[in-house]
């Protein structure tokens, strides 16, 4: 019994092995036929370019022009119509103090002053006819001159009560409300005008001397995804004995979606460096590796490369490539190393 089926099971045991192999060559043949298929792309040759080599230093957009304004009288507000947020003109009334006791004092100076000037023309006609004498005369000029330098000064005290904006600008802050005590000094606004920004940057010692006024300078606002071009206004003559910094100002342009308070980063330049660099899209990123693909023979040759500073559209390749090598810059994200290629001109 053990005999007559032996040979049965060997038999079954080849053909299996004969079909198993069939099915390995023709997967492998599908996987040759995969590879091999040519694949069109664009090259561009990889050269060394120059570029200046900056250093960031971090910043804070602020406004050119604000202000804090304040009472120069003691009294109540009466009343406040500003909020933050809200848009002013020039000469608009934002705060109104009580002005009741500023109001009674200019009422009395008025009256002094009219009772004075009475004085005057009555002590004309006396004096026309010798009843008062030159000296009394006078004495009523000088009383009338006084009563009116009070008026004067009671006036300008009841304009004080109205707290006007200074320039066209925004409301950013309200520190007072009505009811509240005014008084010389005391914050009742901050107002700013918005459309002249730029940002303040503090600038180590050893960068300073590579900034010059009205250099141009790279400014870059992630939060706003901007990247501008500012002019250096200003930089402070003295440093901060703690943080040795000095203050660097730069005038921003006037762009959609820059605000104050911003976080922004300015690019001081250190140095002239040469590097390769190729476009972005060039660079396939597989798992942990970066690779790029080189024309060699009509073939796509796989390298692995390490990239360096991203400047726009372009990217930096620290190795992996030469100065020369034709590089493929469109239509590498699905190449395989060994492929043939034909190029798009």
């Amino acid at each position: 019994m053990k005999n007559t089926f032996l040979p049965l099971t060997i038999c079954l045991g080849l053909s299996a092995a004969v079909l198993l192999s069939g099915c390995g060559k023709r997967h492998s043949a599908a996987v040759t036929e995969q590879k091999l298929r040519t694949a069109t792309v664009r090259v561009q040759v990889v050269e060394s370019l120059k570029r200046t080599a900056t250093e960031e230093v971090v910043g804070t957009v602020r406004p050119k022009l604000s202000a804090s304004l304040s009472a120069k009288v003691s009294g109540t507000i009466g009343q406040m119509l500003a909020t933050p947020g809200q848009s002013v003109k020039a000469g608009q009334l934002l705060v109104e103090i009580d002005a009741r006791e500023v109001q009674a004092r200019l009422d009395q100076a008025q009256a002094v002053r009219e009772q004075t000037g009475k004085d005057i023309e009555r002590f004309k006609k006396l004096l026309a006819q010798n009843a008062v004498t030159q000296q009394e005369f006078d004495g009523v000029q000088s009383r009338f001159r006084v009563a009116e330098a009070t008026v004067k000064e009671a006036e300008a005290m009841l304009g004080y009560t109205k707290v006007i904006a200074p320039f066209d600008g925004i409301v950013i802050a309200k520190r007072a409300d009505v009811g509240d005590l005014a008084a010389p000094g005391k914050p009742l606004l901050e107002l700013e005008d918005p459309t002249a920004l730029r940002l303040e940057a503090d600038v180590p010692e050893a960068l300073l001397d590579r900034i010059k006024l009205n250099d141009k300078l790279g400014v870059l606002v992630p939060s706003a995804s901007l990247s501008l071009e500012a002019t250096v206004s200003e930089i402070s003559p003295a440093a901060d004995p703690v943080s040795r910094t000095s203050r660097v100002k730069l005038d921003l342009p006037a762009v959609q979606g820059l605000r104050s308070g911003q976080f922004g980063r300015v690019a001081v330049p250190v140095a002239e460096v040469i590097a390769l660099r190729v476009p972005a899209s060039a660079v396939v990123v597989r798992g942990q590796m970066e690779i790029g693909f080189v024309l060699v023979n009509q073939q796509a040759q796989l390298r692995l490369v390490k990239t360096g500073k991203h400047l726009g559209q372009e990217v930096e390749i620290v190795s992996g490539l030469n100065s020369g090598e034709e590089l493929v810059v469109e239509g590498a994200t699905q190449l395989l190393d060994g492929q043939p290629v034909e190029v798009k001109r």
